[in-house]
């Protein structure tokens, strides 16, 4: 009965545990608290301490918001390095992001006060995402507008990547260009002649069949 109750006890850690946000600054080191908003640069929370404190997306690897994983990636924007955040899609042996997902996206409010985390023991890396990809290059606009005047973020048009790591930078897919997204899927999605079929006999393309065969060729082995 003891092992009962002591198992149960752990099921509502790990679910309350779960439900918390979280960012991870490097391996092993994050906070957690409530994350009250992000857009493609930075993400605001407030702590477990009640301090509330903004990251931008070239200072920490990712964060959990809502059950959802943001990876902060490179891309080239104006001919120079920077980086945002996209959210995860799919991971395996291929990676599969969208750009323009902010989840309840909201500008992050004015900092406050910053703090440094300490090092968090007993969480790994596993649900946060990998490392760090190559630079792209994607359409957006550059820099931040000041802290006071941001207000509810703009609807963005939402794009697509595609990254099979050890193969080069992300790609983006076109799903307007039924054509060029056949030619990237049977490029990245390699050694499985069903899914080459399935592929080349689809007649168009959206968000929820890209992402079924990213699924299905990751499931795999």
């Amino acid at each position: 009965m003891k092992t009962i109750k002591f198992l149960f006890l752990l099921l509502l850690l790990a679910g309350k545990l779960a439900a918390q946000d979280a960012i991870l600054i490097s391996e092993g080191n994050f906070v957690r608290g409530v994350i009250q908003g992000s857009n493609s640069v930075s993400v605001s929370i407030v702590t477990d301490e009640n301090v509330q404190s903004v990251y931008q997306a070239k200072e920490i690897k990712s964060f959990v918001w809502n059950g959802e994983t943001f990876e902060s990636k490179p891309i080239v924007v104006k001919k120079k390095m920077e980086y945002r955040f996209f959210k995860v899609i799919e991971t395996g042996k291929v990676n599969l992001y969208a750009y323009g997902d902010n989840g309840n996206a909201e500008q992050p409010a004015p900092q406050r006060t910053k703090v440094r985390p300490s090092i968090g023991i007993g969480v790994g890396s596993g649900g946060f995402g990998g490392g760090v990809g190559g630079g792209i290059s994607i359409g957006i606009g550059g820099g931040r507008r000041n802290q006071e005047e941001q207000g509810p973020a703009p609807k963005t048009k939402i794009a697509y990547f595609l990254e099979k790591p050890g193969s080069g930078p992300m790609q983006e897919v076109n799903l307007n260009n039924t054509n060029a997204v056949k030619t990237i899927l049977l490029q990245k999605l390699t050694n499985d002649e069903d899914l080459a079929k399935s592929i080349e006999a689809t007649e168009s393309f959206d968000a929820k069949n890209l992402a079924a065969y990213i699924k299905a060729y990751n499931s795999k082995l």
